[in-house]
């Protein structure tokens, strides 16, 4: 059976990352793979480097869910993250003053299925984004 993880990073809360897991983990045997949520706080540490942590989590094959769109606008992390092979869903906020802790718990909540799907179809590396009023789209 596949098996995939999933690293909220750490401008997403933490709480987010284990609440995930645990709603998961029953669905984890009804579906044909496995989903482990891991926060990227817990496993790497507060103020990791995203340096650092890409490329252990590419080794793994994991996907990464932030709000920090640097990744993707910052050559040097772009080429980061599509040379270890991970995987990135970016989840912009609605403002500068980005998503109430509710607002984004209920975004990722909203978003779990069809995060499910792009997991199921697509292969490391990859970028999908989107917004407080729009679902996941492929992103270049």
């Amino acid at each position: 059976m596949r098996s995939f993880r999933i690293y909220i990073d750490e401008n997403l809360p933490v709480q987010l990352a284990k609440g995930l897991n645990i709603l998961q983990e029953p669905q984890n045997k009804k579906d044909d793979f496995t989903i482990e949520v891991v926060s990227i706080t817990e496993k790497f540490g507060k103020g990791a480097k995203d340096e650092d942590w890409i490329p252990e989590v590419g080794k793994e094959g994991g996907i990464v869910i932030t709000q920090d769109y640097r990744i993707q606008t910052q050559k040097h992390q772009r080429e980061l993250y599509r040379q270890h092979g991970v995987g990135i869903l970016f989840i912009n906020p609605p403002s500068k003053s980005g998503f109430s802790y509710w607002e984004m718990v209920k975004k990722v909540v909203n978003e779990w299925e069809d995060v499910k799907v792009i997991l199921r179809k697509e292969k490391t590396p990859f970028a999908f984004r989107c917004t407080a009023k729009t679902k996941f789209a492929k992103f270049e």
